[in-house]
């Protein structure tokens, strides 16, 4: 903020201070005459900032501090809110047929299903907590991978387009090829050759696979998942949904814990 800015910031905040200070009035009242004083008096504010600024700068950073701290709250009653009326109404996204489901079948009593980009270092954290829960559940939950591929990161559809194509020849290469590019997701920067050494390594059909990475068949399916992903509010990655509850980033393993245990506490999941 420049101080023309900071100046008009301050003025308000010193009108205000001069009206509760000097008269007794309603809400109402206050406003007509904070706008009157802004208006009509700007120079003796500003002369009278000018004269103490280092008084007036260290009331304006402490009433910002105080306001951020209201407004974290604010957000923190917002977000259980939201997280409530989740337990009540759980999200629901698409299980297809042919998905690929990782740990248990489609009767496991716990859903995971993770929107994210190969390219997101966030990503790559969340990988982590991922496989930690998928080894405490084992096959009690089912974790679906699905694509949401940002745009300002170069190799990530690219990536996602291998995985759908590896998808089409056997699950487990694309179980594989997910791990190898999330345990090694430096080498996302060498692109298409990297992805095809990775391919070749786990024993895919090449001629098969060059056919089906730009196919109709893997672009569509992506775009379904971005759809999804749009519909449930997931702008950016990763983003899960632990038996239809809303997770938008990398928390921790302790995080998807105490969901469970809210889920069992509440009598909707039963291990």
């Amino acid at each position: 903020m420049n101080s023309i800015g900071s100046n008009k910031v301050l003025s308000g905040i010193i009108a205000g201070l001069l009206l509760l200070t000097f008269g007794c009035t309603s809400d109402k009242q206050f406003n007509t005459k904070l706008k009157k004083a802004l208006k009509d008096n700007p120079d003796i504010l500003v002369q009278a900032i000018n004269a103490h600024p280092a008084e007036f700068m260290g009331a304006l950073q402490k009433a910002a501090k105080a306001s951020q701290a209201v407004m974290a709250k604010q957000r923190e009653q917002e977000e259980k809110k939201k997280l409530e009326e989740r337990y009540k109404n759980p999200l629901k996204p698409e299980i297809r047929k042919d998905e690929a489901l990782r740990n248990g079948g489609m009767d496991a009593p716990i859903t995971l299903v993770e929107y994210s980009d190969y390219e997101c270092p966030f990503c790559a954290r969340a990988y982590k907590t991922v496989m930690d829960f998928l080894k405490k559940y084992g096959t009690k939950v089912k974790f679906i991978y699905k694509h949401l591929p940002l745009s300002f990161h170069q190799n990530a559809m690219l990536a996602s387009q291998y995985y759908e194509a590896l998808r089409l020849q056997k699950n487990d290469f694309a179980f594989k090829f997910h791990d190898e590019l999330y345990e090694n997701q430096s080498k996302l920067k060498l692109g298409e050759k990297y992805f095809k050494k990775v391919a070749k390594k786990m024993g895919a059909d090449m001629d098969k696979l060059a056919k089906d990475v730009n196919s109709d068949v893997v672009k569509n399916r992506i775009a379904e998942d971005q759809k999804e992903a749009a519909k449930f509010g997931m702008q950016g990655t990763p983003g899960f949904l632990l038996n239809g509850i809303p997770i938008r980033g990398a928390y921790p393993l302790s995080y998807f814990n105490e969901i469970i245990e809210e889920l069992k506490k509440r009598g909707i999941l039963k291990l």
